[in-house]
């Protein structure tokens, strides 16, 4: 034992930091790391010649100079851990850490490295990081290297000062890096008075700053604590709490602002990537954060969850609301397409790409206290088969919920006919936006052709009042006994009734190619025949009458020809819709 503090005394008192200055400083580690472990051995040496002078000799001259030699020592591997972790900040950065830590040479090298007894230790170090590239390479060497000290230190009772030092340098670097990142503290995030595009831009930078602090920042700190202190867990758990429980927190506070702040039914999409976003991270927030002393990062996140949740849940409701509480009581022009249709269905339709993060949204609420949904519309997905049919039933609960009011503005028309021609372009309005996006997967074929259902029969309702009044114009039979004067007023009288529907149905509109089409070739169909018939009957008997072109204003051809000309005026809430639609002829075509 007084061997080994001789030899100790001798490169202890070499490495004496009372001969440098922190400026000036020569790292052993740096300069010879053969030697630098022979240092790391004799203070191990020197340590068990103490415990033995302890309990055998405690008397002796020796103790006093060991217990000298040891604080020497000590001094030395402070100053060597401080030069390490204050001028490798490049290499132990969280990032060249978390892409060391993917290496399978890591593990091999820093294990290889804490066996310094073993013989051909450096041999195996250097094989094992000459296959990485050079940052990962003094990344190793960097951790391999702290964590001989820091063994050393704690195992000599001087883990205070080592931890001291590190807790110093470590908290700084997570600071800057998180300040770097844009990840601002809770006093100082605002959102009130922020406009969407700006929310917006905040919230895409949230999300960009946080994949990159856990995945990478707090990843790489947690993994370099932990291998630098590999030898306590208590000192580990004490380290990355101190250093990363503040930074932790603000980052998952910013998300909770958002959450809380003014509904806004755009707000719901961004809530929704910010949900996207920490339910993906929470694994690894989970294993990061995994220490008890820190659990309040986990707690912040999973808190900022459930209010994103729920703030969702509720912009949901209101804007459920929102549609029933719509309030424009002037009737759109033409019957078109109502502003409150097409806003809702984009809505609905962005709703749908996120189909996925509403399922665990919608599935982990409460049911929702709702009436049933009425058959006199359609037979709607069930709630209760698996978390997709849960969001098709919530979205289909919102398209309902226009139905209703839809079928309040179409009372605001003084026409009836005109008021089935609303309804009718609006839920073929509906139809087209769900079958050309994702809503169709959601909703699925047998919901669209219910619904197409009861757009025909809308639409059959609008002809039957719309047209009633000029087919009552036409007799039921032709009967070669009528006198000429009852003829001339069965012209007179369609005259009358074809020109006032369709003066009226001429400023009317559909938007949609193909429902405006089949309106016109029923009509058609219904009415070109039958005119022609009576046309072609009585013409003969009025053969010789005067003035015959002012009785009888109207021929079959005209009667087509002013039909394929109805519902084409431009309106401007009337032709959100673009489709193919067939030429005039397609009325003659049709009837052929």
């Amino acid at each position: 034992m007084e061997e080994n503090i001789d030899n100790a005394e001798t490169i202890i008192k070499k490495w004496d930091p009372k001969e440098s200055s922190f400026e000036k400083f020569i790292s052993l580690f740096q300069e010879d790391r053969k030697e630098a472990k022979e240092f790391i051995q004799c203070v191990k040496d020197l340590k068990r010649a103490m415990h033995f002078l302890v309990m055998e000799h405690s008397t002796s001259n020796k103790l006093v100079l060991a217990h000298n030699l040891m604080q020497t020592a000590m001094k030395r591997l402070e100053k060597e851990f401080y030069q390490i972790l204050s001028t490798n900040k490049e290499h132990l950065d969280p990032e060249s850490v978390s892409k060391s830590s993917q290496s399978s040479h890591l593990s091999q090298s820093i294990s290889v490295d804490s066996q310094e007894d073993e013989t051909g230790s450096e041999n195996e170090i250097q094989a094992a990081v000459e296959s990485i590239s050079e940052v990962e390479r003094l990344s190793v060497l960097a951790m391999s290297d702290l964590n001989l000290i820091a063994d050393c230190m704690v195992g000599s009772g001087y883990a205070k000062e080592c931890v001291k030092i590190y807790k110093i340098i470590r908290k700084s670097i997570v600071d800057e890096g998180l300040y770097r990142l844009g990840i601002e503290s809770h006093s100082s995030v605002h959102t009130n008075g922020k406009n969407s595009d700006a929310l917006e831009h905040q919230t895409k930078h949230w999300i960009n700053s946080v994949k990159a602090a856990v995945k990478t920042f707090f990843y790489g700190e947690r993994f370099l604590c932990d291998h630098v202190f590999s030898a306590s867990n208590t000192i580990r758990e004490t380290c990355f709490t101190d250093i990363a429980k503040e930074g932790g927190i603000n980052l998952f506070r910013f998300p909770e602002v958002i959450a809380k702040s003014k509904k806004s039914p755009e707000n719901i999409f961004l809530l929704m990537d910010l949900h996207e976003t920490i339910s993906e991270l929470l694994p690894e927030i989970e294993s990061i954060f995994s220490y008890e002393s820190i659990s309040a990062v986990k707690v912040q996140a999973l808190s900022t969850l459930h209010k994103l949740k729920a703030s969702i849940q509720t912009t949901l409701s209101d804007f459920e609301s929102s549609i029933q509480k719509n309030s424009l009581r002037k009737p759109i022009p033409g019957g078109g397409i109502h502003p409150l249709t097409n806003s809702v269905l984009d809505y609905v339709c962005s709703l749908a790409n996120y189909s996925g993060i509403l399922s665990d949204i919608i599935c982990d609420s409460a049911p929702a206290a709702q009436s049933p949904f009425p058959e006199s519309y359609f037979d709607s997905p069930s709630a209760n088969e698996t978390p997709t049919s849960a969001v098709s039933a919530r979205l289909a609960w919102i398209i309902l919920v226009l139905l209703c009011k839809l079928d309040s503005k179409a009372k605001l028309y003084n026409d009836i006919a005109l008021s089935y021609l609303f309804l009718a372009n609006n839920l073929q309005f509906v139809i087209e936006k769900v079958r050309t996006s994702v809503l169709k997967c959601l909703l699925g074929d047998d919901w669209i052709s219910k619904l197409e259902r009861k757009v025909k029969l809308y639409a059959t309702n609008y002809e039957n009042v719309a047209w009633n009044k000029v087919f009552l114009c036409l007799p039921e039979s032709l009967d070669p006994s009528v006198s000429p004067d009852i003829i001339k007023e069965h012209f007179r009288k369609f005259n009358t009734a074809f020109d006032e529907s369709y003066q009226k149905q001429k400023s009317w509109v559909v938007p949609d190619g193909k429902l405006r089409d089949e309106i016109k070739v029923s009509i058609a169909r219904k009415l070109v025949p039958a005119y022609r018939d009576f046309y072609n009957y009585y013409m003969i008997v009025l053969s010789g009458e005067k003035n015959l072109e002012v009785l009888v204003r109207y021929s079959p051809d005209n009667i087509g020809n002013y039909l394929s000309d109805l519902f084409h005026e431009t309106m401007a809430l009337g032709s959100l819709l673009s489709s193919s639609t067939l030429p005039n002829s397609c009325v003659w075509q049709c009837l052929s």
